[in-house]
């Protein structure tokens, strides 16, 4: 899916409280004049003098193991072509955003001002000191084969173009993959390359190490077939040039067994594929716009193999799935280079992925109901959460096996868990929240659309497809939001309930129904039909819309009550509660009751544990429950560890599937060594706790709010549990982007209710 992205939003986000996308964050304890007098002087002394005596150590005592360069000269960015190193910056830090967040490698972006090979050479190799590994990024051609080229000759880190071997070594692993289902052999195969770049050139040679032979690849540029014949040809070229009698691309694909596109949009036509061989397989990878769409090759041909590199369509290729896990592994390995024998392990690896059963964390992730190794499945997805442990290994393997590893990892299966905890293997639990919902976007009410934040959050919805926005409120003032703030939502339903005077006679009956014997009067009912929430909750109980997401502006009881009055509870639920995902940096973690039940009873916790364990189900995580309070296993006396004491009792006799362990302290239940040490018989002693039950809504509405304020965690949420239909009730004054997360969330509801 290609998203529309708006001037405004995008610097509005790269702006934001803190300018641009990283920041440095201390890993050391600096709140005493001990701690300040051992991170710099004097006590720093003594890891200098270690260092000097063996700059191995540099390793051991500093960053630099798990520190990247991400360095670019701005000479070839994106599609942007030459700006300048100062405008390339975003990209830089992006590229180290994606680091951090896939595979836990930190990451200084250095922008050079230097368009000079020699002296952007120099000043790279000068480098070395401070950096584990050299990631180059958007440097033009043939500039960057020089460049990096001298750097791996004389470097002693790894040394990456990404722009080059990224592509070559996802399409390399899809191209082995497609090869084997349609039964034809690398060696035989006639390869037919548009486009003569950095990534082209580097994606051509890789494959000639995978068994592609010379006599069998044609290259073309913008000028036809580059032929040995033509004049000026670079030395680069020149390894590509043929001397067959073919001047034009469409004379190339005849016969052709494999095209690969690192070119234009729209160059290639629908009679051209038909002139290819049997079982054709193209890799049109010009973004964003593909040499061929998708769907013009399908339609050409049906025993078309096609990879993109768009996520709207099967077999994305994108260098996320490579370069974040091949640097992982050097770094571990301490690697002197990522050699061949080191991207071929990758490429390998990502290939024999695709082969394994795909998890239902995936299936899920990406609305499908068995993703399965297959025409359409060549590649693993990005957001397979596989990935970090299986190429990340295989490189680390295959530097030890080549002679370029400085270090060896004697245990795999602890290396595995060493990755998994490097990135949270969970953290990325939004981003496969918000894919399942694009793949059956629902019907979602806001009950507070006369709100710039609401408005701005209902565009982004609809232009990335996560839902279908439905509008409540004044048509009149509504329109003049959206118009003054440049939005465009021209096919966007505009509800205002006090101009549907039938809906809220049918609608007011309905609730008259409900609640007649609760005291509502029918002209009370119709009354109570003209406020938003009582509006947009009989939609989604009517079948008018799917979702309902309200309280950016109102109270949590006064958003809660119609949907509790009109929807309703789940069969066999008594109660609902309010559950928020603290996203952190050591994974997410659930906390519950945070916003509806004041004081429970034991009984009612137990029904909260209930309620949130299946809410973290919900994510595709298993609880890990504790029950919290301020004493450990009867430690100490008061009514809420006599409370939280029982309840943990019945939940373990109520829930025998579940991991509940309480009454204990916040801190006893996140640290595992603290249960072994004192209380070795806990069930979470070898179960990290991931799901908090408060004692009463003081306590958890405190703790999440604390922790999201000064401890930097994101708070997701509140997450309405037990409702009958897709309801969910924003944090008062949520940002645009929690108002998103809340939407797909409520989405992804909506369609677990819709299965049944």
């Amino acid at each position: 899916m290609v998203i529309k992205i708006r001037k405004e939003d995008a610097l509005t986000y790269h702006q934001g409280k803190k300018a641009g996308k990283i920041e440095v964050i201390p890993t050391k304890p600096l709140s005493s004049q001990l701690d300040l007098a051992l991170a710099y002087s004097p006590g720093v002394a003594e890891p200098c003098k270690e260092i000097q005596r063996d700059t191995a150590n540099a390793y051991k005592y500093t960053a630099k193991g798990n520190l990247v360069a991400v360095i670019s000269n701005g000479t070839a960015v994106l599609g942007l072509g030459d700006i300048g190193p100062d405008a390339s910056k975003p990209v830089m830090e992006g590229k180290g955003v994606l680091f951090k967040k896939f595979a836990g490698i930190d990451v200084f972006d250095l922008e050079v001002n230097e368009k000079d090979p020699e002296k952007l050479i120099q000043i790279i190799k000068a480098l070395e000191p401070t950096f584990g590994g050299i990631n180059l990024e958007d440097i033009k051609a043939p500039e960057c084969f020089i460049i990096e080229s001298r750097l791996k000759d004389s470097m002693n880190i790894p040394v990456m173009h990404d722009d080059q071997h990224g592509t070559a070594i996802i399409s390399g692993a899809a191209l082995l993959n497609a090869l084997e289902i349609i039964g034809k052999d690398i060696r035989d195969i006639k390869l037919v390359v548009s486009g003569a770049g950095a990534a082209a050139v580097s994606c051509t040679r890789f494959y000639k190490g995978l068994g592609v032979r010379d006599e069998n690849i044609v290259m073309c540029d913008i000028d036809g077939v580059i032929r040995k014949d033509r004049p000026n040809l670079s030395e680069i070229h020149n390894e590509f040039a043929t001397d067959k009698d073919i001047h034009r691309i469409q004379e190339a694909l005849v016969g052709a067994d494999v095209f690969l596109g690192l070119s234009a949009g729209n160059i290639i036509s629908q009679d051209d594929l038909r002139l290819m061989a049997e079982n054709p397989i193209v890799f049109a990878l010009a973004n964003p716009d593909p040499e061929i769409t998708y769907d013009l090759a399908m339609e050409a041909r049906e025993d078309i193999i096609m990879a993109t590199g768009r996520s709207d369509f099967p077999n994305q290729v994108n260098n996320v799935i490579g370069f974040p896990y091949i640097f992982r592994g050097a770094l571990d390995v301490r690697a002197m280079s990522i050699n061949e024998e080191m991207k071929l392990a990758a490429a390998n690896a990502i290939a024999r992925l695709a082969k394994n059963p795909v998890p239902d964390i995936v299936n899920k992730a990406y609305g499908e109901n068995k993703l399965a190794f297959g025409k359409e499945y060549l590649i693993p997805k990005p957001l397979d959460p596989r990935l970090i442990t299986t190429i990340a290994p295989a490189v680390a393997k295959a530097a030890i096996a080549s002679g370029v590893a400085r270090k060896s990892i004697p245990d795999w299966e602890a290396y595995e868990l060493e990755l998994q905890e490097r990135i949270g293997i969970d953290q990325r639990l939004m981003s496969r929240v918000i894919s399942r919902a694009k793949k059956n976007p629902k019907r979602v009410v806001f009950a507070e659309a006369d709100n710039r934040k609401i408005l701005k959050a209902a565009q982004l919805i609809k232009d990335e497809k996560i839902g279908i926005p439905i509008l409540l409120g004044n048509k009149e003032k509504i329109q003049e939001l959206i118009a003054e703030n440049s939005l465009e939502l021209p096919e966007v339903t505009i509800i205002d309930p006090n101009e549907e005077p039938a809906k809220l006679d049918q609608y007011g009956l309905i609730l008259y129904n409900k609640r007649k014997r609760k005291g509502l009067t029918p002209y009370e009912a119709k009354k109570l039909m003209r406020e938003r929430n009582y509006f947009g909750a009989m939609m989604v109980e009517t079948g008018e819309a799917d979702a309902l997401i309200s309280g950016l502006t109102k109270d949590y009881p006064r958003t809660i009550i119609p949907s509790l009055q009109i929807i309703g509870v789940k069969k066999g639920v008594d109660r609902v509660a309010g559950m928020y995902i603290m996203n952190s940096d050591k994974g997410p973690f659930f906390f519950a009751d945070t916003t509806v039940n004041v004081n429970p009873t034991a009984d009612q916790l137990v029904e909260i544990i209930g309620l949130t364990a299946n809410g973290v189900r919900f994510f595709d995580i298993d609880p890990k429950v504790a029950i919290l309070s301020y004493s450990n296993f009867g430690s100490a006396k008061g009514d809420v560890p006599t409370k939280t004491a029982l309840a943990t009792m019945k939940a373990k006799e109520k829930f025998p599937e579940l991991v509940i362990e309480g009454e204990m302290q916040a801190n006893v239940a996140l640290n595992e060594k603290i249960q072994k040490e004192n209380y070795p018989f806990s069930a979470l002693a070898n179960n990290k706790a991931n799901t908090l039950i408060f004692p009463d809504l003081a306590s958890g509405n405190i703790a999440y709010k604390l922790l999201a304020e000064i401890g930097n965690a994101e708070a997701i949420g509140p997450i309405l549990l037990g409702m009958n239909k897709s309801v969910h009730v924003l944090q008062l004054g949520s940002s645009i982007r929690e108002i998103v997360n809340m939407v797909a969330i409520a989405v992804v509801d909506a369609q677990s209710i819709e299965k049944g």
